[in-house]
């Protein structure tokens, strides 16, 4: 029997940064992965501070970059790898009634740090209105992420890829491990955790292009109108994602793909070919917070959940929140607590 001071199981955003905690802490886990990709790995990696429909930031939005900022590279002090992309969200804008609302918008103390005032015309796409630039805006490397974490994890002996199966735990015992705390990083696959029943998570699944461009873009950025738009490798583009609350079935929605054809067309206007069409479901809580917390009848039993479309910004900054709570006792914020279900 194998003692460790934890176990994760799942591996997305949350079981990731809440692993890069464990290695920060010096603590001894294992982390149980299905190996499947799911929502986190085929996320777009937007570092994004703004709700971009409205102009308006979101909770702790600034904290949250800086928090990942610095995660990224204490993340870089094991891998060798900065998955940071310094590249700068670009709105496009719709029309002259946008352009004046983000700059009424640039004059309130709140949205000043993010809204750049100056604006450009770019080449190649459609942009009669000019865009405006994001700052503090980035995006994650998400397979360069998922790979070097992975690989550094494995050469450790630290990850057992199979389904972690909950009739085999018993107490603070499971599969050769005994642990001192084990925490659920399953996403939508917590609907099948017999100890997380009541959990209210709705999954929101999201569809992306991977496309081929025949004019390649000639700036660094990433463009916004409907959905992202960004280079990834080899004259390869991302363009997505949707979020569709109410879409349940496991497979491609030939809607959604034509819907994100016609939003790249949109601004687009030369010929693009689709390599690749993917999707994920989000979990997603109605309050919009995450879920963060342990069980009353097993206190080493946690859970952490539900952070949406903001899986990055979310599962970084509140994996601290997490280990200070179990670790030193620190209490939750009452926004992101499991507790908060119980009134």
């Amino acid at each position: 029997m194998k003692n460790v001071d934890y176990i994760i199981v799942g591996d997305g955003y949350a079981a990731f940064f809440f692993a890069h905690q464990l290695i920060l802490h010096q603590k001894s886990f294992v982390l149980f992965s299905a190996d499947k990709k799911g929502a986190s790995q085929v996320s777009a990696g937007i570092v994004n501070p703004l709700v971009l429909k409205k102009f308006t930031t979101f909770w702790l939005a600034a904290e949250q970059i800086e928090f990942l900022t610095k995660t990224v590279s204490e993340i870089e002090t094991y891998t060798g790898e900065n998955y940071l992309i310094q590249e700068k969200i670009h709105r496009i804008f719709h029309d002259e009634r946008e352009k004046d609302l983000w700059l009424m918008k640039t004059e309130t103390d709140e949205l000043k740090p993010f809204l750049n005032p100056d604006f450009e015309t770019l080449e190649i796409i459609i942009n009669p209105f000019g865009t405006g630039e994001v700052n503090h805006s980035a995006r994650l490397d998400v397979n360069g992420f998922f790979k070097g974490i992975s690989a550094y994890l494995q050469e450790r002996e630290m990850v057992v890829k199979q389904k972690f199966d909950y009739s085999k735990i018993e107490g603070s015992t499971y599969e050769g491990f005994t642990f001192k705390n084990i925490v659920f990083c399953e996403g939508m696959g917590v609907r099948k955790n017999p100890f997380f029943t009541d959990i209210q998570v709705i999954a929101n699944k999201g569809h992306h292009l991977k496309v081929k461009l025949s004019e390649k873009l000639k700036h660094q950025y990433t463009l916004k109108k409907k959905h992202f738009l960004f280079p990834l490798n080899n004259d390869i583009y991302y363009y997505g994602g949707t979020y569709d609350p109410n879409e349940r079935e496991n497979e491609i929605d030939d809607f959604k793909t034509e819907e994100l054809k016609e939003g790249l067309s949109a601004f687009y206007p030369h010929d693009f070919e689709v390599q690749e069409v993917n999707y994920g479901f989000r979990p997603t809580v109605k309050d919009r917070r995450p879920i963060i917390g342990n069980l009353p009848d097993h206190q080493n039993y946690y859970i952490f959940n539900g952070l949406g479309a903001r899986g990055i910004l979310n599962g970084c900054y509140f994996s601290k929140e997490l280990y200070e709570h179990i670790e030193n006792g620190h209490e939750l914020m009452k926004e992101v607590d499991l507790k908060r279900f119980n009134k």
